[in-house]
């Protein structure tokens, strides 16, 4: 059942924000005025569809239990109940979703970190693949990919990428690939033609604001030093690489990307902030993991969550027990999202699970 007094608490605040909106406001009343109205009139429209499906239904039943009614209206309304109930069904199951507490880091941008695991040179291969991946993927969707850090596997590939994805709704569709990411394949270094088993890390981090994470500048050791690598005379000239240690947790961060060392602050200060959201975030799931067994997206990086099998040609998603024989198009980032979308769908219907579970105490 919905909750009829949420849904009533809805309708009457659509009503109020059309009234406030025909009066004259100023322009950032307006404007978040009419976020606000955009965003609940979505929801609106089917609880009023929904309460009309309910109405048409109480009518058929009328219609069917007098006596009085002639038979072939009776006929008719026989007919027409599975369809209305149809209809009340769908529209209830969507408001529900609606009604989901959000995820508040759904709509912010994305730091992702790939490392290469068990497997050695293929594994850094591997991380390049996934990488490659999740950049079309990003492109695909209008985001723009920045890369915050690198170290290069020795025949090709990484040992650990990072970087940035920013565009809307990234986290809300990148946020259940975190995890163990497995690759069976016959490496090109393979004379016998033996398939390898080798895997890389992928961790999704919300990139977090100043507001969200408070960080205390004495809990911090900032060092500068020279940045490595490729770079010409610039590298031996300049500090800029920064390393960033954060005492009471001891997350370390390192940014070399950028000649300047204010910028490569910058981004070494949002990726601690993000890593220390995220951090707690995982604490918290932790807590919470007797309630949510089994659900979608606990965040352990530990869990193998995906195996991409190259001789014959499937993806296997094993929190979902979802196989595509589409891995060319999966590892292309084109049907990625057949993967993501049956996710959110198996973690909303956990989600409303959890809705229909009585309270702890509460009478059965």
């Amino acid at each position: 059942m919905l909750p009829e007094a949420k849904l009533d608490v809805m309708l009457a605040r659509h009503a109020s924000l059309e009234a406030e909106l025909s009066r004259p406001l100023g322009a950032d009343a307006y404007v978040k005025l009419t976020r606000e109205l955009a965003e609940i009139a979505p929801v609106v429209e089917k609880v009023k569809a929904y309460r009309s499906a309910v109405a048409d239904l109480a009518d058929l039943d009328a219609i069917i239990a007098d006596p009085a009614t002639e038979p072939d209206l009776r006929a008719v309304a026989v007919a027409e109940k599975p369809v209305v109930e149809a209809r009340r069904g769908a529209l209830e199951r969507d408001i529900r979703l609606a009604l989901i507490p959000k995820d508040a880091m759904d709509d912010k941008n994305v730091i992702l970190e790939i490392r290469a695991g068990t497997g050695g040179d293929e594994a850094a291969l591997f991380a390049g693949d996934l990488f490659r991946m999740y950049e079309r993927y990003a492109a695909k969707h209008g985001w723009k990919t920045g890369i915050l850090s690198v170290s290069e596997g020795a025949k090709g590939g990484y040992k650990e990428i990072i970087a940035e994805i920013t565009g809307p709704g990234a986290f809300a569709r990148l946020k259940f690939e975190s995890g163990v990411h497995r690759v069976q394949r016959v490496p090109d270094t393979e004379a016998s033609g033996r398939i390898h088993t080798s895997a890389a890390t992928v961790a999704v981090l919300p990139e977090v604001e100043e507001v969200d994470v408070g960080i205390d500048e004495k809990d911090l050791r900032i060092e500068t030093m020279r940045s490595q690598g490729a770079g010409g005379q610039h590298v031996n000239k300049t500090e800029s690489a920064i390393r960033i240690t954060h005492l009471p947790t001891g997350i370390v961060v390192m940014l070399q990307e950028e000649r300047s060392q204010h910028r490569n602050r910058a981004k070494a200060m949002s990726l601690l902030r993000a890593k220390l959201y995220d951090a707690e975030r995982q604490r918290l799931d932790a807590a919470r993991a007797a309630e949510r067994r089994g659900q979608v997206g606990s965040g352990d990086r530990s869990e193998r969550i995906r195996t991409y099998n190259f001789p014959q040609g499937r993806v296997t998603d094993h929190r979902i027990n979802l196989t595509l024989y589409k891995l060319p198009q999966v590892i292309e980032g084109e049907a990625l999202d057949e993967i993501i979308d049956a996710l959110t769908t198996e973690h909303q219907a956990s989600l409303l699970a959890a809705q229909d579970q009585p309270h702890a105490g509460a009478l059965p």
